[in-house]
């Protein structure tokens, strides 16, 4: 404890470096505090490592705490701004795009199972689709697949 209060600079700059460290790594930035306190106390550290003002315990918190209170004022919006941008796309997992040939008909009323990976899937499908067509999956949800028509890529001959 000593050695920290000896060297109150190079102190202040390990915290504020931890701090944000724990901030963005282990919370995944999804809190502001710890990072405003990091930021606060490295830009401290280096302002007491140059010789800005005198190093002492009451410069320091008081650098810390006005600092702080600067970051959070400005740094607060476009920080949120940041985090509000939500991508609302659906993960397309491996088993979208799965293609088969349905053994039973499948329509908005006829939802039979189909056994995949070793999982007896549900069916869906807005359209009417017969016995032996061969479907593709458009979307997977929990013991759900929804279905729709595969489309061969093959182009017909033209004559």
């Amino acid at each position: 404890m000593e050695w920290a209060a000896n060297n109150l600079a190079q102190s202040l700059l390990i915290v504020g470096l931890a701090l944000l460290a724990i901030e963005i790594a282990v919370l995944g930035f999804s809190t502001f505090v710890l990072f405003f306190v990091g930021l606060a106390a490295a830009i401290t550290g280096i302002l007491l490592y140059v010789g800005l003002f005198p190093e002492t315990l009451v410069n320091a918190a008081l650098s810390v705490a006005i600092l702080t209170a600067l970051a959070a004022i400005f740094l607060w919006k476009p920080l949120k701004n940041l985090q509000s941008k939500v991508d609302n796309t659906k993960a397309k997992g491996d088993l979208v795009g799965h293609s088969f040939v349905l053994s039973a008909a499948v329509s908005p009323t006829l939802n039979p199972k189909y056994h995949y990976s070793g999982i007896d899937w549900k069916l869906v499908s807005s359209e009417t689709l017969a016995v032996g067509t061969k479907v593709e999956v458009s979307e997977a949800e929990v013991g759900v697949f929804h279905l729709k028509a595969a489309h061969s890529s093959l182009s017909e001959p033209t004559s």
